[in-house]
């Protein structure tokens, strides 16, 4: 009997020292465990920080360039007469300076003749300053590109122009840019606030298309008059009850076409004052809109296609 006693008394002693042990557990989990109701990132300078640091950069206002791919644009764009943005330092990875010598070579050459600074520093340095992970351990402080209103702005005679309004994410206008570039169209037309105060998020979302294309912006108003001016048809591309599909539509150069970002699409003040509308068959039925740089890439190689050998 004194033994069964001394066995329970044991049992017990244990079984409180165990719960005991799980009240505290759980109290020290509850401590750590972020407010419910409240999403939280990890990727921020502290634990439970709002917005991911990179994830709010990209929607920042930033001129600097990340790799050779934008900083060769910068320097084409220029030679072309298209841009006015310069290159006023260069951080270089000082690690890969011996891999990269033919880089390093061309990007000295273009320094000494334009009058920029090189400065080599540590790849850490380099991954907290850049937004994305492709930068190739070469970053370009540049200036501001100046960006003209539509009414100063030369429009190419027999022409092919974009506008695009409504883009809500500096990717998707890069992306947008990219394809655009290489339909061949001749510039691009934008709302007043537009993605271009990312530049180096879009320059590197559109492989340097950004820094290669005229750029221009205007009102709604204003953009219509100065390309029906010019002889242009100007030409929507959305889904109403008058849109007809691209593939039926014969769209020959002058011609402006206009797109809009799949939330907001091309406002209605704009609308009014288009000549065409046209719309992008589906292979089945399917209610979403597609995104405007697919919508635009589309419609664009398209209108290349059906004016291909007819260009000067």
């Amino acid at each position: 009997m004194k033994k069964l006693l001394s066995l329970l008394a044991l049992f017990a002693v244990c079984l409180l020292i165990f719960l005991e042990q799980t009240a505290n557990a759980q109290k020290e989990s509850e401590q750590n465990t972020f407010p419910k109701g409240k999403i939280t990132y990890l990727i921020g300078n502290e634990k439970g920080t709002d917005m991911p640091t990179k994830e709010a950069e990209k929607f920042a206002p930033s001129s600097i360039m990340e790799g050779i791919t934008s900083v060769r644009a910068v320097f084409a764009g220029a030679e072309a007469g298209v841009n006015d943005r310069k290159i006023e330092k260069i951080l270089f990875d000082k690690a890969k300076a011996r891999a990269k010598f033919r880089e390093l070579g061309f990007l000295r050459a273009k320094a000494e003749e334009q009058g920029f600074a090189i400065e080599f520093t540590t790849a850490e340095e380099i991954d907290a300053l850049a937004i994305g992970a492709s930068h190739g351990g070469l970053l370009a402080y540049t200036s501001d590109r100046t960006i003209k209103n539509i009414t100063e702005t030369e429009i190419k005679t027999g022409g092919f122009y974009v506008f695009l309004q409504g883009i809500e994410d500096p990717y998707n206008f890069g992306y947008a840019l990219r394809s655009l570039y290489a339909a061949g169209v001749d510039g691009i037309v934008l709302e007043k606030r537009n993605w271009m105060s990312a530049a180096g998020v879009v320059c590197r979302a559109s492989a340097g298309a950004s820094e290669m294309l005229p750029l221009s912006w205007g009102e709604p108003e204003e953009i219509a008059q100065a390309f029906k001016q010019n002889g242009y048809t100007i030409v929507a591309a959305d889904k109403t009850e008058d849109a007809v599909s691209v593939y039926d539509t014969e769209i020959r150069f002058p011609v402006l076409l206009v797109v809009g970002g799949e939330k907001r699409g091309i406002s209605a003040a704009f609308h009014k004052l288009c000549d065409k509308t046209v719309m992008l068959d589906y292979g089945r039925e399917f209610r979403a809109a597609l995104s405007a740089a697919s919508a635009s890439s589309i419609i664009a190689f398209e209108i290349f296609r059906q004016n291909r050998g007819k260009t000067e």
